[in-house]
């Protein structure tokens, strides 16, 4: 699969990515506006409720706009930039290749904001992401790609993923 997406060993290799497990044990976290499921790990489902709640408490909504993906679904979702015309190496600037994704593993969360447009840098500059970098870490979830992270992924701060 990774090679008729042109991403080959040595790419893998030179960024440094590590392959992960799809999770086969997940349960229903939300189910979005527009009918969308989202699937989580109970552990994570259970902190991600525990964190909704006590951000709503603090008068701070968090949307969850992106939880579990399959590998296939991610094969999908790189095959349709490619078919758009972008280069591999752009692709995995933002997306990571099928088996290396932490969607896979049913504990990444993309959050977004009813104010903010989604998976938007700007996400950094809302009042949820500053309550996240408070209190995320209180529930088990940290900031996967921080400025200058090690996976070579653009800046993510809408991306949390659940570490317990």
């Amino acid at each position: 699969m990774l090679d008729a997406l042109g991403i080959s060993a040595e790419i893998l290799q030179q960024r440094g990515f590590v392959a992960v497990s799809e999770a086969t044990s997940l349960v229903l976290a939300e189910v979005g506006e527009d009918g969308r499921e989202y699937w989580l790990t109970p552990a994570a489902n259970q902190a991600w409720q525990a964190m909704k709640n006590t951000a709503a408490g603090d008068g701070i909504a968090l949307l969850m706009i992106s939880a579990f993906r399959s590998v296939a679904r991610q094969a999908e979702i790189i095959q349709a930039k490619l078919a758009a015309g972008q280069e591999i190496h752009d692709i995995l600037q933002v997306c990571a290749p099928p088996g290396y994704s932490e969607h896979h593993t049913g504990r990444a969360i993309d959050i977004a904001t009813p104010e903010d447009p989604e998976l938007e840098i700007s996400f950094d500059t809302t009042t949820a992401f500053r309550w996240l970098q408070q209190h995320a870490h209180e529930f088990g979830f940290d900031m996967s790609y921080p400025p200058g992270n090690h996976s070579g992924y653009q800046y993510e701060p809408w991306h949390w993923c659940f570490q317990h």
